[in-house]
């Protein structure tokens, strides 16, 4: 046996040669070192980068930018025919605006991106490395929340801010100028509920699953059979009281507690609105419709932070 460091260290009763640490050309960093709330913007805007297919292929830009179009077209459209009618009278309703095209679109947009902010991860298994920065868990739900809101409400409030520029250019007056900026804060508003309450449950389910096509299920199936069931007992309410009651049934009013889009509708003429949206006005039963408001914010965030406290210890 040869008599070098190698061999000495085999052999039994020998003390062991200390390793030898091999310079091959790394270069270390001695710049400054982010800290939590640094790390916690870039990884919110990493994932509203993300939600809109910003940084990746033409592939994952097609459903954002598709429902985003679909989401504006309305608008640009109303703001043509006011251009060209003589009363310059607005279509579209700032806190309504289209229930039905804005509950569709919204439902395609949540189901396909919310799993993009979460799914992969899970998938990946990258989670321990994230947690092992200088950030506490409570900072990747918060994060991922944030992004997903501020997605949400581009496309919730961008279409309303290009109805009432439309709007604005065409009518006379400072008065009304100010009726059309005094219609559009509700709209806003409401589109901050939207936004809080849809996107903490459309991750809360995303984040169930690390299979994107169980996540985006999970999110489009909850939210459209949620809906249907409270439009369709909505429906059997108006049926069932008739037009010799002289009202509206209790089931009709109370229906629409069950999906977040009705409860949103609710909250919304039980704040003041007069429109007529998805479901008749809740009367007596607003309140519920406010306290069920707090029920999906609530279970949104909660549960999205109970999530990831078990997933970070997994």
């Amino acid at each position: 046996m040869s008599g070098d460091g190698t061999a000495a260290a085999q052999m039994p009763g020998r003390p062991a040669t200390s390793g030898v640490i091999h310079d091959i050309g790394y270069r270390g960093y001695d710049g400054p070192r982010l800290g939590r709330a640094q790390i916690t913007r870039a990884l919110c805007w990493h994932s509203l980068r993300s939600a809109f297919g910003f940084g990746r292929g033409a592939k994952a830009k097609i459903v954002p930018v598709l429902t985003f179009a679909i989401m504006c077209l309305p608008a640009i459209v109303s703001a043509a025919v006011i251009a060209v009618s003589s009363n310059h009278q607005r279509m579209i309703s700032y806190d309504t605006y289209l229930p039905q095209l804005r509950i569709f679109v919204l439902i395609v947009f949540i189901a396909a991106q919310a799993p993009e902010l979460v799914s992969r991860d899970l998938r990946s298994h990258t989670l321990p490395l994230y947690f092992a920065r200088p950030i506490r868990r409570l900072d990747y739900p918060a994060a991922k929340l944030a992004a997903l809101f501020l997605a949400c409400l581009a496309m919730i409030e961008i279409p309303l801010l290009l109805l009432y520029l439309g709007t604005i250019t065409q009518v006379r007056g400072g008065s009304a100028i100010w009726h059309e900026t005094r219609a559009l804060i509700p709209g806003l508003l409401l589109g901050v509920a939207w936004a809080l309450v849809l996107a903490g449950l459309g991750l809360l389910l995303a984040s169930l699953s690390g299979r994107r096509a169980y996540a985006t299920g999970a999110v489009a199936i909850f939210f459209f059979l949620s809906l249907t069931l409270a439009l369709l007992l909505t429906q059997i309410g108006e049926q069932g009281q008739g037009p010799a009651a002289g009202g509206t049934s209790g089931l009709a009013r109370l229906a629409g507690l069950l999906s977040p889009f009705t409860d949103l509708d609710g909250l919304r003429m039980w704040l003041g609105g007069t429109t007529r949206g998805l479901i008749p006005s809740p009367g007596s039963y607003g309140p519920l419709y406010g306290l069920m408001f707090l029920v999906f914010l609530a279970a949104g965030t909660g549960g999205l932070v109970a999530r990831y406290r078990k997933v970070g210890v997994a």
